[in-house]
């Protein structure tokens, strides 16, 4: 089955809903039993709100058919499902090795959280498994990847690295939101869960906040308990929301792919440009491990420009007709932000030489999109 198939049909049961083919909003926290021997069963699937009613079993079964999943986990972020998935796989003496491009508040959690209970954590190049080689330890526990990588979208070979872990016993874990889930299957490739922020691609409407654990037979014990420990359910809402956003992912995360890429090759002409940070475009680093891992791109990726001062930067910013200024990304708008990548790393110690910028290309018609920037190049250049 296509995953175009999978996402329309999967979760579905509508005669159980009285012939209804969107799974009703199920607003609960106390599950009624009918009697004492019901009231006892410890393996009700609909015990507690808080585990999960049928509006969340219905988005669990979606994203599982997506990623290929033994088990999936819907949290109230992806920060939270971060947390959740990193806490459930690591105890007190456990080492964790990141990617250094990683997405900057993990870092929060395992700079500043983590520590405070006895796990530890060091930083790989993305583009050098050597340094990832080099800072294994007997007592790393967890490899945390992301590729592309934030900001700067770096891709790193995962094929390598889950056969460098599995060498070790260490398990591995991807944020995957980059891909949606829909370019990118982890868990066929042999890495141990796939977390995403739904707030951005599955939701795909800028409206919720939500996050999703994909596990493998290896981790799925181990994160659905850690899930039910932490309480970190989400609301039934924002999980209706996100699965009537799956249903049209697939047609989505296409046009996002064909505009972002089409804006990326006029980029590429600009003379304020010095690059696109686009994992498709073939002069990309990494495009080849790219081209043989991934089956598209979104509509999330990075340039470096010319931008003598931030009164420049405000003249070019301020006047956006179609391009946000905002945080998150994966919805219908576009948006465009200024970004300091080396900020937030540990291994890049030189700034990149320009300013780099961070673009998400929504559902407009990139034309539109395309005329809006060189307008704004036009006022950083005046």
């Amino acid at each position: 089955m296509k995953d175009e198939t999978r996402l329309v049909h999967a979760g579905r049961d509508p005669f159980n809903h009285h012939g209804v083919v969107s799974v009703p909003v199920y607003h609960a926290s106390t599950i009624l039993s009918p009697d004492l021997d019901d009231f006892e069963k410890r393996d009700r699937r609909v015990i507690y709100g808080r585990n999960g009613t049928p509006t969340t079993f219905a988005f669990e079964d979606i994203v599982k058919a997506l990623e290929q999943a033994e088990d999936v986990i819907v949290c109230g972020s992806g920060l939270g499902a971060i947390s959740t998935a990193i806490l459930a796989l690591c105890k007190a003496g456990d080492h964790v090795l990141a990617t250094d491009n990683v997405y900057s508040p993990v870092r929060n959690v395992l700079d500043k959280v983590l520590p405070r209970y006895g796990i530890t954590t060091g930083y790989f190049d993305p583009t050098d498994l050597a340094t990832l080689e080099d800072g294994i330890t007997p007592q790393t526990r967890l490899i945390w990847l992301e590729s592309p990588g934030s900001q700067t979208f770096e891709v790193t070979d995962l094929p390598a690295v889950v056969d460098m872990a599995r060498k070790r016993d260490i398990l591995t874990a991807i944020d995957n939101t980059w891909a949606g889930g829909y370019f990118l299957k982890p868990l066929t490739m042999g890495i141990d869960v796939s977390v995403q922020a739904a707030t951005k691609y599955i939701g795909g409407h800028s409206d919720i906040m939500l996050g999703t654990i994909s596990c493998n037979q290896r981790t799925a014990e181990a994160v659905r308990s850690m899930f039910n420990y932490l309480g970190n359910p989400a609301g039934p809402d924002d999980v209706f929301l996100a699965t009537r956003g799956a249903r049209t992912l697939a047609v989505r995360m296409e046009r996002h792919q064909q505009s972002a890429l089409k804006i990326a090759e006029w980029l590429v002409e600009q003379p304020c440009i010095r690059s696109v940070l686009h994992p498709a475009l073939p002069l990309f680093p990494g495009h080849d491990i790219w081209k043989r891992d991934f089956t598209g791109a979104s509509g999330l990726f990075g340039f470096i420009m010319d931008c003598p001062n931030r009164d420049a930067l405000a003249a070019m910013v301020n006047g956006m007709e179609h391009l946000g200024l905002g945080y998150s990304w994966g919805g219908f708008e576009s948006l465009l932000i200024p970004t300091n990548p080396h900020q937030h790393r540990t291994l890049m110690t030189d700034p990149p030489d320009g300013q780099t910028m961070r673009i998400n290309v929504g559902l407009e018609d990139p034309d539109d999109l395309i005329a809006d920037l060189a307008a704004g190049f036009e006022r950083l250049k005046a």
